[in-house]
């Protein structure tokens, strides 16, 4: 009992210091999530009597992290709307598909490179994570300001955020199932389980999504509605998992189902499950830092921040390869490019693969919090200086 109680004071604080930054945030104009991230590593350095100063065991993260997994991929995947797709939103597919192709492609060799990375499919994970985008936390800080650059990425994190959640995944079990040889026998081998693992997952989320929503379309419950949601969500990953399939790809599947049915108070819904998955933002960007060890070395920063840079070409190079044609002038395009913050959606997988025991998976996690922070700053400090890029008196043009 004493544990227990130690444990969920421990939550308690966590939570309380999460709200107080929040408030803060907001009067000295920063993105909560940075200054999140910063108290959760300070606390993770901090030891008493030789041990961590907050603890929790792993059991719990791991319960935590699927929990906010799920919400976090059932909320994404439920805004994809397929009848809303018009030209601008095809423009801000076609950029995400592109951007996570080249970083594949490219970010994957440099940081093979730069930091040895033994398993290619390590190094493919982390450059489909730096894929996602959410300037949410940042352009919250523009209110009231209206302009085409800030809605075009505003739309590219909300369309990218389910192939980031869901592709690190895949390619987790790519590794497992083919032990880190990208072998083209060894691939036909495993290709009718790994087939198997796709077809459960997708299955499982479209069967549960249509039983739960079929009496979901009948009436509307303030309480159970809801409730009926997140159960759904839970069951749909932990049938699929239990059955040997794809637990993420069938909350996707689910959450797109979701987001394309008529439902009655469908927004009513869609609101409960972001506010809720908001609520797991605060532990989930605190824990990160208490986790996951980034070394405070010359050479881990000289090494990150090399890697950083390339990225920013990479993406710079991106923006100007899929928007040909688009009315985006340079400084718009140099602005865009420096907008590549991580959000919840990044962390939230990040979360989940910390609580894994796999060879060379620290590094990628140490890169990723890396990231995270460069890329935090780096969208603050590009936002302030806003009006040397763009005229942000531009009037905003009609899209989702």
């Amino acid at each position: 009992m004493a544990t227990v109680l130690v444990f969920l004071t421990y939550l308690g604080i966590i939570l309380l210091i999460g709200l107080l930054t929040s408030i803060l945030s907001n009067k000295l104009k920063i993105p909560h999530i940075l200054l999140l991230l910063l108290i959760g590593i300070g606390i993770g350095k901090v030891e008493y009597k030789g041990s961590p100063l907050i603890f929790f065991p792993e059991l719990f993260l791991t319960g935590i992290s699927i929990l906010a997994l799920v919400m976090i991929v059932f909320d994404a995947a439920s805004r994809f709307k397929l009848r809303n797709l018009d030209y601008f939103s095809l423009h801000t597919l076609w950029l995400s598909i592109i951007f996570l192709v080249f970083n594949l492609v490219f970010l994957t060799l440099f940081t093979t490179m730069i930091f040895d990375i033994k398993s290619i499919f390590l190094s493919f994970m982390f450059a489909t994570l730096m894929s996602g985008t959410d300037p949410a936390a940042v352009l919250s800080m523009l209110k009231g300001t209206s302009h085409k650059v800030f809605d075009f990425l505003k739309l590219e994190a909300l369309l990218n955020t389910p192939l980031v959640v869901l592709l690190p995944f895949l390619i987790l079990d790519l590794k497992r199932t083919l032990q880190d040889q990208i072998l083209i026998s060894t691939f036909i081998d495993q290709f009718v389980p790994l087939l198997q693992q796709f077809i459960v997952g997708i299955g499982t989320g479209v069967l549960i999504g249509l039983i739960m929503f079929k009496f979901m379309k009948k009436q509307y419950s303030m309480i159970l509605s809801p409730l009926a949601v997140i159960t759904s969500a839970l069951l749909a990953y932990t049938i699929a998992e239990n059955l040997h399939g794809n637990g993420v790809l069938a909350v996707t599947s689910m959450g797109i189902l979701f987001g394309n049915v008529y439902l009655k108070q469908k927004f009513q819904l869609q609101e409960f499950s972001t506010v809720f998955s908001s609520s797991l933002e605060i532990l989930v960007f605190v824990l990160i830092g208490l986790i996951v060890n980034i070394p405070f070395t010359a050479e881990f920063f000289l090494k990150s921040a090399l890697l950083f840079a390339l990225y920013l070409l990479i993406r710079f190079f991106a923006i100007v390869f899929s928007l040909r044609g688009m009315n985006f002038d340079l400084k718009e395009k140099i602005f865009m490019s420096l907008n590549v913050q991580k959000g919840i959606a990044v962390a939230v997988v990040v979360f989940s693969l910390a609580n894994l025991s796999m060879d060379g998976i620290d590094t990628i996690l140490n890169l990723v919090l890396a990231f995270m922070l460069y890329s935090i700053i780096l969208s603050s400090i590009a936002l302030r200086a806003s009006k040397f890029f763009i005229n942000t008196e531009t009037k905003k043009i009609n899209h989702l």
